[in-house]
């Protein structure tokens, strides 16, 4: 790793932490596996996963009532942001994927990752892209989502100024994985 990449270049530096966000159908989930594996000690964080850990009594983000919902939701943050310290902790860059929809989830996982140097990347195809690519998905996996219009228009209103709007439009998964690891030192950092 050079000085350019994600992770620098001395071992007992402390990792950053990596945000991968954007709309369903970005390409999140791919390209943040894609990322972890390429870096020498990394953890991938699915909020999927961690969301999914709810088993009974599980509100999904969208989903009635929405106070649950949204509490459910802070609690997926709050885990994630301590998996995110303890694999900082422990030396490893942590590597988030998950969907940060408005300013205040953001300042949320700001205010646990403490002093961490977080780098913030936004997945940013197109909504058009999005939805192509949530066709492609295995049945189980696709996310019925009919707000992209409300929810690409809110994320560019709230975090339009933070981070790495990247647009992977034109781009594989690979070619995106490889542009985050070369370029989010220098185009990603908010803190």
């Amino acid at each position: 790793m050079h000085a350019g990449t994600i992770a620098g270049v001395n071992s007992a530096e402390t990792p950053d932490c990596l945000i991968v966000t954007g709309m369903p159908g970005a390409g999140k989930s791919t390209v943040t596996r894609l990322v972890s594996e390429r870096l020498p000690r990394s953890a991938w964080l699915d909020g999927d996963f961690v969301s999914r850990l709810v088993v009974s009594g599980r509100v999904w983000a969208l989903g009635e009532p929405a106070d649950e919902a949204a509490r459910q939701v802070q609690l997926c943050n709050r885990n994630l942001c301590a998996l995110a310290n303890n694999f900082c902790d422990a030396g490893f860059t942590p590597v988030i994927d998950w969907v940060i929809p408005d300013r205040k989830q953001w300042d949320f996982f700001v205010s646990l990752l403490g002093a961490r140097q977080v780098l913030f990347v936004v997945l940013a195809p197109g909504i058009e892209a999005c939805r192509y690519r949530n066709t492609l998905r295995d049945p189980r996996e696709r996310f019925d989502f009919g707000g992209y219009e409300d929810l690409d228009a809110a994320m560019r209103r709230e975090l339009g100024d933070v981070g790495w709007w990247f647009d992977t439009s034109a781009l594989t998964a690979e070619e995106t994985a490889d542009g985050i690891i070369r370029e989010a030192r220098r185009r990603a950092v908010v803190n």
